[in-house]
């Protein structure tokens, strides 16, 4: 029994000695924890405006682009003075349809961009008889905004805008016209638009300024002519701006 008891007593001072070499081993290995500095406030605001600006250029870049309707070759959908997003991934995995607004490179002069209606798609025959429209010899859909304004019936010997056709549209091609079709240059005067050429379908009107021909002119000095454009600006914003345009789907 003694020799018992003390070997009990033995492997219990063994087991305590080797228990507290463990736990100072710890706290030999353990390292203290450093509390990160908190950001500068200036950082954390310069971080959100970079973040922001390169969100910004990729969606610009990829995705949305705005421009600037200076024409009134689209009333009544569209009017001059409307600003207008453009999605640029609309015709990634799909074709243009019928009645779609397109935004492209003109096919005459690919520096410019223009912005109408597709009318008649690759493979489908378009005809124009006294204004009217008509797809694969069907009455075309009348949308609500296009408008002919001119009473006068023009032949077609003497015009395309009123009588046209009839023509098959190429493969990978599109037949557009603007909806104020009386004033509207389109595939009528110069042909079709390439499927290249195609930029994207407008979206939206997120803002419009109602065109005023006494606004100043931007010229030399050039630092007086943003004195006063920004005058202008800033005293007719209320009144120019078309509030009920804003925010309206196309």
């Amino acid at each position: 029994m003694f020799q018992s008891d003390t070997m009990r007593g033995m492997d219990k001072n063994f087991l305590l000695e080797q228990f507290q070499q463990t736990d100072e081993t710890k706290k030999v290995v353990r390292k203290p924890v450093r509390r990160k500095k908190p950001k500068p406030l200036w950082r954390e605001y310069v971080e959100v405006v970079l973040l922001s600006l390169a969100a910004a250029i990729i969606l610009r870049l990829l995705v949305v682009s705005a421009y600037r309707v200076d024409s009134a070759s689209m009333e009544d959908a569209l009017l001059e003075g409307d600003y207008i997003f453009v999605n640029k991934l609309a015709y990634g995995f799909g074709e243009p349809q019928y009645g779609d607004i397109i935004v492209f490179k003109c096919p005459l002069d690919p520096t410019r961009d223009y912005i109408k209606r597709v009318i008649a798609t690759p493979g489908q025959t378009v005809e124009i008889i006294d204004k009217v429209i008509y797809v694969d010899n069907q009455l075309a859909e009348i949308f609500p905004d296009a408008k002919n304004i001119d009473p006068k019936i023009m032949p077609a010997q003497l015009s395309m805008r009123d009588n046209f056709g009839p023509v098959q549209v190429p493969p990978d091609q599109y037949f557009v016209l603007g909806d104020h079709r009386d004033i509207s240059e389109d595939s009528r005067h110069w042909g079709f638009v390439p499927a290249d050429n195609i930029k994207g379908k407008a979206m939206m009107v997120y803002w419009s300024w109602e065109p005023d021909d006494s606004a100043p002119s931007w010229g030399f000095p050039y630092i007086h002519s943003a004195f006063l454009s920004a005058w202008y600006f800033l005293t007719n914003f209320p009144s120019h701006t078309r509030w009920e345009r804003l925010i309206t789907s196309l």
